[in-house]
């Protein structure tokens, strides 16, 4: 009996059981289609690499001796759409059998599922196995907080940490006597520890991407297609990790909140995109962290933190997805529509700190957490920016961007727009904050220091005018209390400055 098995562009795992024995019997099917470089405006450099990765797998498979079929995006017998791409291949191959790997994103989770549907009433049978990639499964926070009205990342990953033994003495304790060392974590990076060299395996893949370009496929950001820094495979990407654990993951933790002018990395990993494709595996990555803290290689804190952002945040999210969705993409609390500004697809801005991170992303399809979260979303937050929009924008930008994970770190961490579901208070900020952890507000148009004038920094009134306007359903949030005893203190006459001026700079986003 033949047996199609569909691998989907974001589960490139050569390790999952699937591929352990070779069958004949078994054909592989990679698709390249519109329907998923089109569903979003997409930075070029996701395209190369998802399609330079799937290319890399099949080629893999087919020389240990597994039959693949592959559909490129060129290829004319490709209808771009998944229903009918199988359709065709399970009638050439007269298969009676069709399986695939669950998918990770509701659209095509309930695609493929209907899908199957329509396959079984014709008698043919279909069924899903695991990805085998993550430590919790879709339910695990929703069985976890089941009595509980509030959801708490907190509790979750130590949930995690206590179940898989990850920096756990023989007695269930944490490991130096703390969960979480996030108050070591805030440094600010002024040059002092030197920056390693950036090692990278380089691609060329510009006929690639001409073949792209040449199907129709629109996007955004540069394609640098003739020196590309993203893994194609296992191999390259476990090359990456190594090389993180040896020379950024000892400072990662002091200096991950920091951001700079002079590089636009600093210690981070970059290990999101190979994670997010299942090139790598979760907990391998975490491992090769807690081996180097046991080994004495990199302090507990650099440790702690950067296997929280894996074992606890990753899983977490991922489960609030699952939990919320389809409905989740809708949430908007405060009910902003502000459109973004033009300069999201340019950062031709003259607030410094936008327009590097978002020049940065446009060039390197990344950006680090804090440079999306306190950056970017916080001006989209204070700006009144539509959340759908933004999520949008960040699904298209970013290299290690699927629902899945982009959905609620925007929706929920970012814009505050489920009401506080995921985020415990909404991450906002005045420039105090971007000043504290970075150089950006040197040399800026705009005064860090100033609330009005046409010279002020835009984040400030925004800033307190964001929390005066929403009075009514942040004041009692014991997180951000000091914010409103300030607002008490402030005069009439200074509160309606603030009010003008932030109305002013919202009427004008795309001249800021």
């Amino acid at each position: 009996m033949t047996t199609l098995r569909l691998v989907l562009g974001d589960q490139l795992n050569p390790n999952h059981r699937w591929f352990q024995v070779i069958d004949k019997a078994v054909i592989y099917v990679f698709l390249e289609m519109r329907q998923e470089t089109d569903y979003v405006l997409h930075h070029a450099q996701k395209i190369i690499a998802v399609l330079a990765g799937m290319r890399d797998l099949a080629r893999s498979l087919q020389g240990a001796g597994h039959r693949v079929h592959y559909l490129k995006i060129s290829d004319p017998e490709n209808t771009q759409q998944l229903e009918s791409n199988l359709d065709r291949l399970l009638s050439h191959y007269s298969a009676q059998c069709f399986q695939y790997q669950n998918p990770d994103e509701w659209r095509l989770d309930q695609q493929l599922k209907q899908f199957v549907i329509a396959l079984e009433a014709r008698g043919i049978q279909a069924n899903a196995v695991d990805s085998e990639h993550f430590l919790a499964a879709r339910e695990h926070a929703s069985k976890l907080f089941a009595s509980q009205k509030n959801w708490l990342m907190e509790r979750f990953y130590r949930d995690m940490r206590t179940r898989h033994g990850i920096l756990m003495t023989a007695d269930a304790k944490p490991v130096g006597g703390q969960w979480n060392y996030d108050h070591e974590n805030r440094g600010r990076w002024n040059g002092q520890q030197a920056l390693p060299s950036d090692k990278r395996i380089q691609h060329n893949h510009l006929p690639l991407w001409l073949e792209i370009q040449a199907a129709g496929v629109h996007s955004f950001g540069e394609a640098s297609a003739e020196d590309f820094r993203w893994p194609l495979n296992r191999t390259e990407a476990l090359a990456q990790l190594d090389d993180f654990i040896a020379d950024r993951l000892p400072y990662f933790g002091q200096y991950q909140d920091a951001m700079t002018q002079q590089d636009w990395r600093l210690f981070h990993a970059l290990l999101s995109f190979a994670l997010n494709t299942k090139m790598l595996s979760p907990i391998e990555v975490i491992v090769a962290a807690e081996q180097a803290y046991k080994q004495g290689h990199v302090p507990i804190s650099a440790a702690e933190g950067f296997i929280r952002q894996i074992l606890g945040w990753r899983e977490y999210v991922r489960c609030v997805y699952w939990a919320r969705m389809p409905n989740y993409v809708h949430q908007n609390h405060f009910q902003h529509a502000q459109d973004l500004p033009e300069w999201f697809w340019t950062g031709k801005t003259h607030m410094r700190c936008l327009s590097m991170a978002i020049k940065q992303s446009l060039e390197q399809a990344y950006a680090h957490h804090i440079q999306r979260l306190m950056v970017i979303g916080n001006f989209a937050l204070l700006a009144g920016l539509n959340p759908q929009q933004l999520h949008t924008w960040y699904l298209g930008i970013y290299i290690d961007a699927f629902e899945w994970v982009e959905l609620p770190n925007t929706l929920g961490m970012s814009q505050y727009a489920d009401g506080g579901l995921l985020a415990t208070k909404p991450y906002v900020s005045s420039a105090a904050y971007i000043d504290k952890m970075s150089d950006y507000c040197k040399d800026c148009r705009y005064d860090k220091k100033q609330r009005i004038g046409p010279n002020a920094c835009p984040f400030n009134a925004l800033y307190w005018d964001f929390h005066a306007r929403h009075a009514n359903t942040l004041s009692k949030n014991p997180r951000i209390g000091m914010v409103y005893r300030q607002l008490e203190k402030m005069t009439p006459e200074a509160k309606s400055a603030i009010t003008d001026q932030a109305i002013q700079w919202r009427s004008r986003l795309n001249a800021l």
